[in-house]
């Protein structure tokens, strides 16, 4: 009987995905609330564009520069505990072998193949410590370039996500009907990004895309309330 080949399917880029949802999902509210709040107290969408460029200009370069600096800092305490592991194993190796044999027996590996699998383990210093960094401390490496790509991804997408609450003022003169145009276009956005964003992180689509329009429909809507109440 012909059997059919199995094929995995894994998601593979799980921080671009975390990037641009930040980026987006900032984008997406912090612009609308702002030009919401600025069209009941203006006649004129022109000052409504210009202060929301500016905010998507601002919040773009400090969201990128947030995640360069988060990446940075997990880069860091990556290394750090690295060093320690390597100072570990040469400082207090019988610890460390206890430590390997606690996750190997956690795992509900027997006993008597615990000590062949803790030797084999501890022969070799690299593999040793790697071991440790990923079932000990639960720490994978982050990649180089990961500070630099995070923010770039970070600062885009908010721009991205903030245009399309603030495209309705560039092109209609009455702040009025901009602001329901804005209302539905971001809600049809979220609903699409919530969309695309299930597919890739293999959830449901459906049900990602009516969360991610619920979620942040309500966040721009206190954000909105917020806006008004200031302005």
């Amino acid at each position: 009987m012909p059997q059919t080949e199995h094929v995995e399917k894994h998601f593979l880029a799980p921080d671009l995905i975390r990037d641009i949802v930040i980026g987006m999902a900032d984008g997406l509210t912090v612009p609308f609330a702002l030009a919401a709040g600025l069209s009941g107290a203006v006649t004129s969408t022109t000052l409504v564009v210009i202060a929301g460029i500016a905010e998507i200009a601002a919040g773009s370069i400090a969201m990128g520069l947030g995640g360069y600096l988060a990446a940075r800092t997990d880069r860091e305490h990556y290394l750090t505990e690295l060093e320690r592991e390597r100072r570990e194993i040469i400082e207090l190796p019988d610890r460390e072998r206890e430590e390997v044999a606690e996750i190997l027996t956690g795992w509900g590996m027997k006993e008597q193949e615990v000590e062949a699998a803790v030797d084999s383990i501890s022969s070799d210093p690299d593999k040793w410590v790697d071991f440790m960094m990923k079932y000990e401390l639960g720490l994978e490496e982050p990649e180089p370039k990961r500070a630099l790509n995070s923010s770039v991804t970070i600062g885009l997408s908010y721009i991205v996500g903030g245009f399309i609450p603030l495209s309705p003022y560039i092109f209609i003169p009455h702040p009025v009907t901009a602001l329901l145009v804005s209302v539905i276009v971001t809600l049809i956005a979220l609903f699409l990004f919530g969309f695309i964003k299930g597919k890739f992180t293999g959830t449901k689509p459906l049900k990602s895309a009516w969360q991610t329009m619920l979620v942040g429909g309500i966040a721009a809507g206190i954000a909105f309330l917020i806006a008004r109440l200031i302005s």
